[in-house]
């Protein structure tokens, strides 16, 4: 186990890559965006994590990361490609069957693939299937010629991810025990976390199931929100006076919810058991509409200004990170650009410029934070930076303040102006 092949370089590729890197391995990373490869071939990284760029630097020049878009012979292949749902929430496992056919013809007895893709029950299975038919010269359960063959989903957090990588505990389910205990040899030589053995289906749910977990309670913190607008409660203080009781622990709640995972993941159990998941379901469903309720919002503050000026602090899915993946702050900011005639500021402190499904609209301005609430009427905050808590609030007094995830809670001059 000396080579391993990651295939897909991106958000959990990459510093998985890296990481292996760190630890002695020799690593072929492979992506189809050949841009993402020469970056990283330089000891760059395409993507911001923090100290990614220095272990990237490092595996490269000590010649033990090499990026590529085809892929080689290895011992181990890992598979972290994307795995998105279709217009109709259906999953689209076309990234993980493209991979699995790339890698194929290089796959020999005696190697490890692993999916570390978040994917339905039922996908490590069907990786075996494909490479069954397309290299019918090995065994995928049997003796000799044997190929090995798993899941262990990612469970790391956007920000932490060089450091859960190394000690948070792993899911490890292969299609046989055999290949449970070689992917299990195979994550000790880097994992400090406990290594958890299971079989691939109920490797693949648990990760389905903790992020259903947190959808559904984001849900309930998210209807909470809409039922407090209603009744003019202040939602921020509701929350935090009923988690004094010992057994509550009430999340906070936020425009929607974004990012590769909570936002998709339960809707694979949602395709796989449409009868029995009612209440993943409505949670998914509670979840999508926020981002029309804060969308009204704007406009209802909008309404009451001749030329209303909107700045839009936060395009990020979560605070203090690049990723838009899934982000509920970008499709109201594409929402607002299509409703709003006045100008629209926008702020995102991670990113150089505006993503490309914003690019083109003519009343967006893509800024920093002082300038946009310097030159609007109406502040709008949808992801919580740490840079947007240290703004100070004499700037913001005489502004209208739509604050959709309560990063001024303590502050009852601000508390006074904030629409809930």
């Amino acid at each position: 186990m000396e080579k391993v092949s990651v295939i897909g370089l991106g958000y959990i590729g990459l510093p998985t890559a890296a990481v292996l890197a760190d630890h002695g391995f020799k690593v072929h990373g492979v992506d189809v965006n050949e841009k993402a490869v020469e970056l990283i071939n330089s000891g760059k990284s395409h993507i911001y994590e923090p100290d990614l760029d220095i272990k990237v630097k490092k595996a490269v020049e000590n010649g033990l990361l090499v990026a590529s878009t085809t892929p080689v012979n290895s011992d181990v292949f890992i598979i972290a490609v994307p795995t998105p749902f279709k217009d109709n929430h259906k999953p689209d496992l076309t990234y993980v069957e493209s991979a699995t056919k790339t890698i194929a013809p290089y796959i020999k007895s005696g190697n490890i693939v692993i999916l570390e893709s978040t994917s339905p029950v039922g996908t490590t299975e069907k990786i075996a299937e494909w490479i069954k038919q397309l290299r019918p010269d090995l065994n995928i359960k049997g003796i000799s010629n044997q190929v090995y063959i798993a899941h262990c989903p990612e469970r790391v957090l956007p920000g932490k991810i060089l450091e859960e990588l190394i000690w948070n505990d792993r899911i490890i389910g292969g299609i046989s025990e055999e290949s449970t205990e070689k992917t299990v040899f195979f994550y000790r030589k880097f994992v400090k976390g406990e290594l958890l053995k299971t079989n691939a289906r109920t490797a693949e749910m648990s990760k389905l199931t903790e992020n259903s977990f947190r959808d559904v309670n984001i849900a309930f913190a998210n209807e909470l929100s809409l039922i407090c607008d209603q009744l003019n409660i202040d939602v921020w203080e509701l929350i935090k006076l009923a988690n004094h009781h010992p057994r509550v622990n009430i999340l906070q709640p936020g425009p929607g919810v974004g990012g590769h995972c909570i936002a998709v993941d339960p809707w694979f159990i949602v395709d796989a058991a449409p009868e029995t998941s009612q209440l993943i379901h409505t949670a998914r469903k509670v979840n999508d509409s926020k981002p029309e309720f804060v969308i009204n919002k704007v406009i209802k503050a909008v309404k009451k200004l001749k030329k209303p000026r909107v700045s839009i602090l936060g395009l990020a899915f979560k605070p203090n990170i690049d990723d838009l993946r899934e982000s509920p702050a970008v499709e109201i900011v594409s929402e607002l650009s299509q409703l709003i005639e006045g100008e629209i500021f926008v702020v995102e402190p991670h990113i150089e410029e505006l993503p490309n499904a914003l690019k083109g609209k003519s009343n967006l301005t893509f800024t920093n934070t002082i300038e946009a609430i310097e030159n609007s009427d109406i502040v709008v905050f949808l992801v919580g930076h740490d840079n947007f808590k240290q703004i100070d609030s004499e700037i913001l007094m005489d502004k209208i303040i739509i604050d959709t995830i309560g990063i001024f809670p303590n502050s009852n001059r601000i508390k006074s102006l904030v629409t809930h």
